[in-house]
């Protein structure tokens, strides 16, 4: 791997966004003294954002490559996709709609550069988020950093510019079901955060879905953290403590008062709790298991069906001879 910046960018159905961004990815390549790379990942697309890629011709980019996935793996495993294919030592990944400023890789290739830093993380200054999802990703940052990676950041991080040390470390500890970014800030590699104004959405609609945000909050405790399988343990002492209190209390009662009927509705409520209770166990504990089965599968995270190089137009030397 020589000096230069790859850029990983995963997509599934950006057609409204993906021809933006390769023109301005382009211009911006001019603006930099070192060679910039781009790396797509199709997740499985089955609109025409593959096609629009191979039509553009970069003029300023060094190298342009489509990393084609069997199918839909995911965004995280299409990053790790992405980082088995790139050529420099620096690397961060780019959603492709037109989010993430393009500053953030003039300043990680400085400070991985110059600053001796092996981790730069991109967190969000901007305010136009909307409140729910602002609250919920507050809720999820706080657990994360308290249960899970101390050093995950207070506001959430966007995306992870990192150097060819931990490049080597992903590829040969490739995880599924993971998240790719709390495992880089797990690692403990030296790392300094910025934080950017990032942009709306411009066209199109976010594949960001709740339910992957939901997905990603389980595998991010279930890999991460023992709080889950802890808690199981602690509901059930809990429980057995009321449970002998309860009892204790109810025999007490009817000997001092043996005309007390019997309480259906409390016996429903108990009961309604305790299997409430432990189904809810022995969903946590399936969890933990599924990802022990799939770890001893070792089904590949990410299955490459293509690999498709780019239209770079090669950029004339003119010598003049005095």
């Amino acid at each position: 791997m020589s000096e230069g910046f790859s850029i990983i960018v995963p997509f599934l159905n950006e057609e409204e966004t993906i021809g933006k961004f390769c023109v301005e990815i382009d211009q911006y390549a001019k603006t930099v003294e070192f060679p910039i790379e781009v790396v797509f990942v199709d997740d499985g697309s089955k609109d025409r954002s593959v096609d629009i890629i191979k039509k553009y011709v970069f003029s300023n980019i060094d190298s342009a490559k489509i990393v084609r996935l069997s199918k839909n793996f995911g965004s995280h495993a299409a990053i790790r996709a992405g980082i088995k294919n790139i050529r420099y030592g620096m690397c961060t990944w780019f959603g492709a709609d037109l989010q993430d400023p393009f500053e953030i890789i003039s300043i990680a290739f400085d400070k991985i550069t110059n600053g001796g830093v092996d981790i730069v993380c991109f967190g969000r200054t901007s305010t136009d988020v909307p409140a729910l999802t602002k609250l919920f990703s507050g809720i999820y940052s706080r657990l994360i950093r308290k249960y899970a990676v101390e050093r995950y950041e207070e506001n959430g991080i966007q995306t992870i510019a990192y150097n060819k040390k931990v490049i080597d470390y992903l590829n040969n500890n490739v995880e599924a079901n993971s998240s790719i970014g709390l495992q880089i800030l797990n690692a403990g590699f030296d790392m300094e955060t910025v934080l950017m104004d990032f942009k709306a959405r411009e066209a199109g609609k976010s594949k960001w879905t709740f339910s992957k945000k939901v997905k990603l909050a389980i595998d991010s405790f279930v890999s991460y953290s023992f709080l889950p399988i802890r808690l199981v343990s602690i509901v059930g002492m809990m429980l057995f403590i009321v449970g002998v209190v309860g009892c204790g209390f109810t025999v007490v009662y009817k000997l001092l008062n043996p005309l007390v009927p019997a309480g259906y509705s409390t016996l429903i409520c108990v009961l309604a709790l305790g299997f409430g209770t432990t189904n809810i166990s022995l969903g946590i504990i399936a969890e933990y298991l599924w990802r022990t089965l799939e770890a001893a599968r070792k089904r590949p995270a990410f299955i490459i069906s293509d690999l498709i190089s780019c239209k770079v137009r090669e950029k004339m030397k003119i010598e003049m001879i005095s």
